[in-house]
């Protein structure tokens, strides 16, 4: 078949076509958020608007069109949707033997503050499990264990999108920033460093977001010791690793950082007024009487071999993520068994065009990875059959069981689906080229949007890399023609990336599906919207500033 180029101006006008591209992301949002219709509706919607579009704006081949969705959909069922649909079993395994009460009472025992909670569990512990594994394990686990914990649906799903974002440029063994290497051709180690340099400030403060979100100036200042120490013992060794050493295990390592050092500062220090939910679920200081008995420790401590059993299935999960992350497992288990099938009427068929990506580049790869044996979702599946074993489940409860979980997330499940085959009809149409280059007519102001464009990949696609794929190419192309450093830029998008992650619809979706509490999305993005929003445009002023006026990062860009 001939190969087709992509346009990226149809109307002649870049920010016209820029508008026209963009109906699909406003339709998805405003329907979500303004007019709450069921996100797998929305989703829907957004994609017929987007076929219309690839097909009647952009010209795009019928058959490259329907290849395009068929080959998302099929990214979004494995691996993202085979993980989400095992950490939800595991999940329901534990919830079945009354586990995940003794977990929960454990854990209130050790840090009894919900805002302490908070940091140790979305931010501490989220961090460590997005470095290992990533794909929305990180966000559906927290949010399981924060639910148990007494934390309102809105809270425990808002609060852990936003205490992801410290770890998603290094998560899954610092796949986004591989990846962005692999598209632009640029140094790894100085990518790395100044992704690492550009977080500093934002990996520092987001314990301290998360608890004015959830409690307020006032419930921060009695636990901002908690705040501090869990931001400089994660922060610290993920600027120095992944400038020393690379991206590989920046966020594993501090994530096992804060929590190491929120242990050992729980043995010396605890916060003089202790904080609890009400029998309504209201979180304030706590009074005699007030406190819900079920949200708080009561009696006598559970004991050691039900404590031990109560998280014996999350520490071999993180033990199985741990080594199925290995790069040298991955290839040694795929060997055993792993196929790859190009797309047919989409593999090396579509070329991306100057000035998105250089004259006559080679055609855009379409090839599906069914690298089962080491998927994340296969190990977590392993871990949980396990655990299943372990806990007194027999075959036939278990296979029950499963089914019941593929049931109660079937909706997730479409919403995950759809949302890639949108997100890969952009791609291969062109439309967020169109975005990106009507971003990129900024001039001097550039360095600015440029994180921007990120957020937008992020946003649409719900993948850190995948906005590194689209708009990695771009950033450095654009970046050379203002002027300012190609690093610098391209590390910007990853940055940017991180704060659109929160708001996108596939990881709503994993935090809704995990705490059962799926139909809530447009409360979900309501809740993050405006903290994304936030956080992406002081990466902007950052990555301005690192641009022109701050000398040292700037070198380190170069």
């Amino acid at each position: 078949m001939e190969i087709w180029s992509q346009n990226y101006d149809p109307f002649g006008n870049i920010f016209v076509s820029a508008l026209v591209a963009a109906v699909p992301a406003i339709l998805l949002i405003g329907l979500i958020a303004l007019l709450e219709v069921k996100i797998h509706f929305a989703a829907l919607i957004a994609l017929a608007a987007s076929l219309v579009l690839a097909l009647v704006i952009y010209h795009m081949p019928a058959s490259a069109v329907t290849a395009s969705t068929v080959y998302g959909a099929a990214y979004g069922l494995f691996p993202i949707g085979w993980l989400v649909l095992n950490i939800i079993f595991l999940y329901q395994l534990t919830v079945k033997r009354g586990l995940f009460d003794i977990l929960r009472d454990s854990l209130a025992r050790v840090a009894p503050d919900p805002r302490i909670q908070l940091i140790l569990i979305a931010f501490a512990f989220g961090a460590f499990l997005e470095g290992m594994s990533g794909f929305g394990a990180p966000v559906a686990i927290t949010a399981a264990i924060l639910i148990q914990l007494g934390f309102k649906p809105l809270q425990a799903a808002g609060l852990t999108l936003v205490a992801n974002t410290a770890p998603v440029a290094f998560g899954s063994l610092g796949i986004p920033i591989t990846t962005l290497q692999q598209v632009t051709d640029l140094n790894l180690l100085a990518l790395s460093a100044t992704v690492g340099a550009q977080l500093v400030i934002f990996s520092l403060s987001i314990p301290f977001v998360i608890l004015i979100m959830l409690c307020g100036w006032r419930g921060l200042f009695g636990v901002w010791p908690a705040a501090l120490v869990a931001g400089l013992s994660y922060t610290v060794p993920q600027f120095l690793v992944s400038t020393y050493h690379g991206p590989w295990l920046a966020a594993p390592i501090a994530g096992l950082s804060a929590l190491g050092s929120l242990v050992v500062l729980l043995r010396f220090w605890k916060p003089k007024v202790l904080w609890a939910f009400n029998g309504e679920g209201e979180l304030g200081p706590e009074r005699g009487g007030s406190v819900n008995p079920r949200l708080t420790p009561a009696g006598a401590p559970a004991s050691g071999r039900s404590v031990f059993l109560a998280w014996m299935p999350w520490g071999l999960l993180t033990l199985v993520l741990l080594v199925w992350g290995v790069p040298l497992f991955q290839t040694a288990i795929d060997r055993i068994f792993s196929a790859e099938f190009p797309m047919p009427y989409l593999h090396q068929l579509v070329r991306r065009m100057p000035p998105i990506e250089v004259a006559q580049a080679a055609p855009i790869n379409a090839i599906f990875k069914f690298h089962f044996l080491s998927s994340t979702g296969t190990g977590t599946f392993l871990a949980a059959v396990a655990t299943g074993f372990l806990i007194g489940f027999s075959w036939r409860e278990m296979i029950r069981l499963y089914l019941e979980t593929i049931w109660r997330i079937r909706l997730s499940l479409l919403t995950i689906a759809t949302m890639l085959a949108l997100g890969n009809v952009t791609r291969y149409c062109g439309t967020d080229g169109t975005m990106g280059l009507a971003l990129a007519h900024t001039g001097s102001f550039y360095p600015f949007f440029g994180p921007l464009l990120g957020w937008v990949g992020a946003a649409i696609t719900g993948s850190d890399t995948s906005s590194n794929v689209l708009f990695g190419s771009l950033q450095k192309i654009t970046a050379q023609q203002v002027g300012v450093s190609a690093v610098l830029m391209c590390a910007a998008n990853t940055c940017g990336g991180v704060m659109g992650k929160m708001i996108s619809s596939q990881s709503i979706v994993v935090a809704s599906t995990a705490m059962n509490w799926y139909g809530h999305e447009s409360r979900i993005l309501r809740y993050v919207f405006l903290p994304s929003v936030i956080l992406a445009i002081l990466v902007g002023l950052l990555v301005y500033l690192e641009a022109y006026f701050i000398p040292f990062t700037y070198m380190v860009a170069k």
